[in-house]
């Protein structure tokens, strides 16, 4: 039932129901929050929603935080109309910082640090203990050309291919820094993929915030506008970029699993330890484009729980920002049940 509920929204026709307190947060407490408390790993606070507008409201009720917390960012790129749920609250991102790796990457060739052609080796793990504090070893594995990397680490998510373009750049300190010169500061990347893997579990994501290799669902949909708009890579770099996360093979059920046949996306998936997450660009035939990041947490091994929660919001929020709404009869004051479905 639930892919028949994501062509759902907006009955955003548009009545608003009085909203129940639920996880999704008041921006400027979430800001004073981490001023005050920081953010090591913590108690995720909760928060009550303060809607901006009657999709933001819809977003909120998809985004309970029954089984944990999910975080939404959204910018329509024509109009500027922005949702935000727990927008400013952090989140692991997994894979999802793939995009800015290569990223960074580009902008070395973009700088004639090296070319698309140069080649580089893959960086293999090898074993060492968990949760030791101390990166995983890593040992050079198949040499390929850095277009092939490139495209084996956002298609496919390839994480020894990641690593060898992280190396290749100077190691995540060198990602960070690239983005905070790009103006964006809620984002982090302290390890390499091997590391993040290898100590997955160590937290909990849906009980505990770890500012370590996170971003802000706001902090990533920046990144993604201003790749979009061509801020920080020559038009050849970026296109590169975003002509290779259209290729993406992973969570074809994620943010694509409801999107119109005729919408293009261009995306990147993340998956950890009971977390999962999608961040990309909607475009639609006309030209009509969104950026988008969602991070659910909490489910445990119901991937399905995920995967749904997903493709319902990036359906959602596609119908808000597009004015076509997939089923207008679906009312906000719907019920829902324990699970987040509806009944």
């Amino acid at each position: 039932m639930a892919n028949k509920i994501g062509r759902v929204l907006t009955a955003l026709a548009f009545g608003a129901a009085a909203l129940a307190p639920m996880q999704a947060g008041a921006e400027n407490f979430e800001a004073a929050f981490d001023k005050t408390f920081g953010t090591e790993p913590r108690t995720p606070a909760v928060f009550q929603q303060n809607p901006s507008s009657a999709l933001e409201e819809y977003v909120a009720r998809l985004a309970n935080g029954a089984q944990g917390r999910i975080g939404v960012a959204a910018i329509d790129l024509n109009t500027g109309q922005q949702v935000s749920i727990l927008g400013n609250q952090r989140f692991p991102m997994a894979s999802t910082s793939k995009v800015a790796i290569v990223a960074t990457f580009l902008d070395g060739v973009d700088k004639g640090r090296w070319s698309l052609d140069d080649p580089l080796p893959k960086m293999l793990s090898l074993p060492s203990k968990r949760f030791s504090g101390i990166g995983a070893p890593m040992k050079p594995g198949q040499v390929l050309p850095a277009r092939t990397l490139i495209e084996q680490a956002l298609i496919h998510s390839n994480n020894q291919a990641t690593d060898g373009l992280l190396a290749a750049v100077g190691g995540p300190a060198a990602v960070t820094a690239w983005v905070q010169r790009a103006g964006i500061h809620d984002f982090s990347l302290n390890r390499n993929i091997a590391t993040l893997v290898r100590d997955e579990t160590e937290h909990d994501p849906s009980r505990y915030i770890d500012a370590r290799d996170s971003a802000t669902p706001l902090a990533m949909v920046q990144l993604l506008k201003g790749l979009h708009e061509g801020r920080w890579l020559s038009p050849a770099s970026r296109n590169f970029l975003i002509a290779t996360m259209e290729r993406c093979e992973t969570g074809k059920n994620r943010i694509k699993g409801q999107m119109p046949a005729d919408v293009t996306v261009a995306h990147k998936t993340g998956t950890l330890f009971n977390t999962s997450s999608d961040v990309g660009l909607i475009t639609m035939p006309d030209g009509h484009s969104i950026a988008l990041a969602i991070y659910v947490t909490g489910g445990g091994s119901d991937h399905a729980y995920r995967t749904d929660r997903i493709s319902l919001i990036a359906r959602a929020i596609y119908d808000g920002f597009s004015g076509k709404p997939g089923d207008s009869r679906v009312l906000l004051d719907a019920g829902y049940t324990a699970s987040g479905g509806r009944r």
